[in-house]
C-alpha cells in the first residue's frame, strides 16, 4: 500500500520532548515500513524516519517561534502549511498514493476533494474554537477517525470511519514492578488548568508524598503557573524538572509510585496514562472524556469523581499488582494492535474509493464532487456496521440531515450513544436503502 502521512508542522516526528500527535504519526509510520508498506511522511525538517521523508518547513514551527511573534498575521505558519496541503495533493494526482492520512486537522479539509485518493482525518484534537469547528461541520462527510468513542459523543455530527486507540512501542518502556522504594508521585503533561497539577499537588499533599511535575509550559499557561503552580514549587516535596525526552520520562514514570491525571476537561484520550501504565505504574485520574476507556478500574488505575476520593485512593497506592498494570497494557495499546487497525480502515477506504471511481463513469462531471462525498460517507460506515452487526444494530447510512424531527448521526457514533447508555438500540431507527439515513429520535 502506498500511504501518506502527513504530520502537524510544530514539532518534529518523533517529537524530542513534548508532541503526543507526532509521537502517534511516527510509531504508525514506523510499523507500517516494518511491515512492507510504502510510505511517504510529510513534516518539519529534523524529523527521523525509515519512510521517504518530505521536509514542508525549515524547522519544527515551535523552534521558530521567535519568527512568529514578528508575524502578526501569522502568515509564514499559513503558508508553509498550505504549501505541504498543496505538495500532497499533487503527488497524489500524479499517483503517488493510495490513501492519505491527514493528522495536521482542520487545515486540509476543504481540499480533501480535490483529488481521487481517500483521505481520512484523525481527530487528534478539540474542534475549537468555533471557526474550526464550523469546518470540520462543513466537511463532515470525510471519513474521520475518533480516538476515543467518547469523541464520537461530543461530535455526532461527524461521518466516522470508526474507533482507534492510540498504541506505544512498549519495547522502548522498561516495567519496575518494585513497590517499596517508591518515594514520589508523578505528574507529566502541559502545566495547564485543565490538566489539573495544581489538584495532583493537593492529592500528594494530602498524603504526605513528594510529587514531582514535568512537562512544558505554553505562553498561554504562563500567568496560571506563575499565580497557582510556582508558589507551590519549593524543590522538596513539590519539585518541577521541566520537559523530558523519551529515556528520561520512561524512568520518570517507572520509578514513580503513582501517576496522577487529575483532568478538568474532556479529555480525547491521553498517552501519558498508557505510557504509565506500560511502565507498570497505576494511574488515578478523574472521570471525564475518553479516561474510563484507558484505566480498568482498580487494575491499571482509578478513576474517581472527585479529589477527596483520589486522595483515600492514593494512601493505599500499594494495592495495584504493577505486573498485571504492564500484562493489560500489552494487551490492549501496542503499536501492532494500533497499526492493523489502521491498515484495515485503510483498506476498506481504498475500496469504496474504487466503488466510486466507476460510479463517477456514468455520471456528469459537475455531479463528481457530491457522487464522491455521498459514496465515502455512506461506505465509510462499514467498520462501524460491523460493530453494530455484533449488538443487533445494523444502519445502512451515515449522511448527515438538517431535518429537525430527528438527528442523523453515522453509525460509528450511534454504536458509541448506545455503548455510552445515551440512546438504547430501539431509539435507533435503521435505513431502508444506501440512500437514507439514520435518525435518532431526539
Amino acid at each position: 500500500m502506498k500511504i501518506a502521512q502527513v504530520a502537524p508542522l510544530w514539532e518534529l516526528v518523533p517529537p524530542a520532548t513534548y508532541g503526543g500527535t507526532e509521537l502517534v504519526v511516527h510509531l504508525l509510520t514506523e510499523e507500517m515500513v516494518r511491515l512492507g508498506h510504502e510510505v511517504t511522511l510529510f513534516a518539519a525538517k529534523g524529523s527521523q524516519t525509515s519512510a521517504r521523508l518530505i521536509e514542508s518547513c525549515p524547522a519544527a514551527l515551535r523552534a521558530m517561534e521567535g519568527e512568529h511573534k514578528e508575524d502578526k498575521t501569522h502568515c509564514n505558519v499559513i503558508a508553509y502549511e498550505m504549501g505541504m496541503v498543496g505538495d500532497v495533493l499533487k503527488r497524489a494526482r500524479n499517483g503517488e498514493f493510495d490513501i492519505i492520512h491527514n493528522h495536521m486537522g482542520f487545515q486540509f479539509l476543504p481540499f480533501a476533494d480535490l483529488v481521487d485518493v481517500p483521505v481520512v482525518t484523525t481527530l487528534h484534537n478539540a474542534l475549537a474554537p468555533a471557526r474550526i469547528k464550523e469546518l470540520f461541520l462543513d466537511n463532515r462527510q470525510l471519513p474521520y477517525i475518533s480516538i476515543s468513542d467518547y469523541q464520537q459523543v461530543l461530535w455526532p455530527e461527524l461521518n466516522y470511519a470508526g474507533t482507534i486507540h492510540h498504541g506505544i512501542n512498549l519495547s522502548k518502556f522498561d516495567p519496575c514492578f518494585e513497590v517499596s522504594n517508591k518515594d514520589y508521585f508523578a505528574f507529566l503533561g502541559r502545566l495547564s488548568p485543565e490538566k489539573g497539577p495544581h489538584s495532583a499537588i493537593k492529592i500528594a499533599k494530602a498524603v504526605g508524598k513528594k510529587i514531582i511535575l514535568a512537562g512544558k509550559i505554553d505562553r498561554v499557561d504562563k500567568a496560571y503557573y506563575e499565580k497557582e503552580i510556582e508558589p507551590l514549587v519549593d524543590g522538596d516535596q513539590v519539585q518541577y524538572i521541566g520537559e523530558l525526552n523519551h529515556e528520561q520520562k520512561v524512568e520518570f514514570l517507572r520509578n514513580a509510585a503513582l501517576t496522577l491525571c487529575p483532568i478538568e476537561w474532556a479529555e480525547p484520550f491521553g498517552l501519558v496514562l498508557i505510557e504509565s501504565m506500560a511502565c507498570g505504574t497505576p494511574v488515578l485520574a478523574l472521570k471525564d472524556g475518553s479516561i474510563p476507556e484507558i484505566i480498568e478500574q482498580n487494575v491499571t488505575g482509578y478513576i474517581g469523581t472527585t479529589i477527596d476520593e483520589l486522595i483515600e485512593v492514593a494512601r493505599d497506592y500499594r494495592r495495584f499488582d504493577r505486573k498485571t498494570v504492564r500484562t493489560v497494557t500489552e494487551q490492549r495499546f501496542s503499536v501492532e494492535r494500533m497499526t492493523q487497525q489502521h491498515l484495515e480502515l485503510y483498506d476498506d477506504a481504498i475500496k469504496q474509493m474504487r466503488l466510486v471511481k466507476a460510479s463517477d463513469s456514468k455520471v456528469e462531471f459537475k455531479n463528481h464532487a457530491n457522487l464522491r462525498r455521498n459514496t465515502m460517507a455512506n461506505s465509510m460506515s462499514l467498520a462501524g456496521y460491523r460493530k453494530l452487526d455484533a449488538m443487533g444494530v445494523s444502519p445502512t447510512s451515515t449522511r448527515h440531515s438538517t431535518n429537525t424531527a430527528s438527528t442523523v448521526v453515522s453509525v460509528g457514533t450511534a454504536k458509541s450513544l448506545v455503548k455510552a447508555s445515551i440512546l438504547k438500540k430501539d431509539d435507533i431507527k435503521l435505513g431502508q436503502n444506501l440512500g437514507s439515513t439514520v435518525p435518532l429520535s431526539p
